[in-house]
């Protein structure tokens, strides 16, 4: 209603604690599948973009640099040109009151629950290509073009080249100095860092980039960057033996011209000059660096572009130094990315593989199952079954009557380890068992009668304890030195001690 100063700063901290509580309500529902998390993601997003815009607007009126806050303040205290008269100010307060609502009259508080309510069943609109799938896997194969056409790169199937296109480092020096792999890298970090965007939008990459330059400047200083080490070696071999000629040796462009047109152009090449014309020329082009610095050089001799060198003891100059560390970063952070995008890295070389196994009609199948199956995987785990009981499912995945549950034991299972863990539903069923022949030949095979003192009884041991217990109490375990106590007469006989005794008294032993 009003536009005053004050009530905007209200109105403002109102709006960031109401988004702040809806960021909690939406954080605490556990998404059910990827798209869900992705919708869940982009908004809270959305919402902490809200919060520091409305941030930075709170303190745009607290620095207050017109003074028009600090005002409205000795206004509200009646302080005015005239003086200080606050009944004036009152009235005129309520007079403007009154006037918005004479203007206003079906005015009403708007409560704003509903509004942000309606927030969290929002789907904001993502950009996927169809063969990123909805954020799981990348889509390089415009970047797999540039790289098997490049002079960098080589002639390699696409899932290989999902394999080797983090691995940097093993590119030559010489060959990253070129325009063509900075537009390259250039181009892939900007594909990186979009989709980690659309995938990821919680992640501070800001701060993430920000952590892995001062990294670089530490190891760069220590002239430890992997492929940009300050040395004169590469991949283990003498860029000087291999590139430069020593010039030393030379006295004249004759002698230098029986090198060979080839050693000339890479030696040229390695110093950033023009490789081009006859022999005789690349021979005088290189003769002209023996006495004469690089950087004194006609700049006609030097390719567009070119970067220098640092080979044959030519210190680079600081522009040179500048852009080699530009590529390092680039380096750096298409590493460090392709380091939190493993798994997606990953999941997209198996999709791609699988795929040259499958026909197109098969392929389009599978995508369009792929996205029925996303549109129902959500409303199908949202549906949660009401059981507290915790009674068993029925045959149509709904839990049975408690009723028939307690006097049936309908849909209970009950195992029978005699039986061979064999499975038994229901009362009845479980009842039944113990005179079928199963379970009478499982206790055949312990050496126990099945009698009616084991019903009941499924598990071996209990069955094996409650046997020893019978026969002790019907004495069959008891110790009878008179049936069980053996004597041995003079031919070798053996005999119990009632029988050898009974057969001693009748003089036959």
């Amino acid at each position: 209603m009003s536009a005053t100063l004050l009530e905007a700063t209200r109105a403002n901290h109102e709006e960031v604690e109401r988004l702040e509580r809806t960021i909690v309500k939406d954080l605490q529902n556990d998404p059910t599948s990827n798209r869900d998390r992705l919708y869940q993601s982009h908004r809270v997003r959305s919402m902490i973009d809200q919060i520091s815009d409305t941030t930075y607007k709170l303190i745009e009126i607290y620095e207050d640099k017109d003074n028009a806050r600090k005002d409205e303040i000795a206004a509200l205290g009646g302080q005015t040109a005239s003086g200080t008269s606050v009944f004036s100010v009152f009235y005129d307060r309520l007079k403007e009151i009154r006037e918005y609502h004479r203007r206003h009259p079906s005015a009403r508080v708007v409560d704003g629950t509903d509004e942000y309510e309606q927030m969290l069943k929002e789907e904001p609109q993502i950009e996927f290509s169809g063969e990123e799938g909805s954020g799981r896997y990348l889509d390089l194969h415009e970047l797999y073009n540039d790289y098997i056409n490049s002079k960098f790169g080589e002639p390699i199937e696409y899932s290989a080249y999902l394999q080797v296109f983090p691995e940097a480092q093993k590119i030559p020096r010489k060959l990253k100095l070129t325009r063509q792999y900075k537009e390259y890298l250039s181009k892939l970090l900007e594909y990186l860092i979009s989709f980690f965007e659309r995938t990821e939008p919680l992640q501070d990459l800001e701060r993430i980039f920000s952590k892995v330059k001062t990294e670089l400047e530490e190891q760069w200083a220590s002239g430890v960057v992997q492929g940009w080490e300050n040395d004169t070696h590469e991949n283990g071999h003498d860029l000087s033996q291999h590139t430069t000629i020593d010039l030393d040796y030379y006295s004249s462009v004759e002698e230098l011209i029986e090198v060979g047109p080839e050693r000339l152009k890479e030696a040229l090449a390695a110093l950033g000059l023009k490789t081009g014309g006859t022999i005789r020329q690349r021979a005088e082009r290189l003769f002209l660096t023996k006495d004469t610095p690089l950087e004194k050089l006609d700049k006609k001799h030097f390719v567009k572009g070119s970067r220098g060198s640092e080979q044959n003891g030519v210190a680079s100059t600081p522009q040179q130094t500048n852009d080699w560390k530009e590529i390092a970063v680039m380096e750096a952070k298409m590493e460090k990315l392709c380091d939190l995008l493993h798994e997606t890295i990953v999941r997209t070389k198996e999709n791609v593989e699988k795929k040259q196994a499958l026909t197109y009609e098969e392929m389009e199948a599978e995508r369009e199952e792929d996205e029925v199956q996303a549109d129902t995987e959500s409303d199908d785990d949202e549906q949660q079954i009401y059981n507290p009981l915790k009674l068993p499912m029925g045959w149509d995945g709904k839990p049975i009557p408690y009723w028939l549950y307690k006097l049936h034991g309908l849909g209970q299972e009950f195992k029978c380890e005699i039986c061979g863990n064999q499975s038994y539903w229901g009362r009845r069923a479980y009842e039944r068992h113990f005179k079928e022949w199963r379970h009478q030949h499982g206790m055949r095979c312990l050496g126990i009668p099945n009698t009616k003192n084991f019903n009941e009884i499924t598990s071996i041991e209990e069955a094996k304890e409650l046997w020893d217990r019978i026969q002790e109490r019907q004495g069959v375990n008891k110790w009878r030195p008179d049936l069980e106590e053996e004597y041995e007469d003079q031919e070798g006989n053996i005999y119990n001690k009632k029988t050898y005794t009974d057969l001693q008294r009748q003089g036959l032993i």
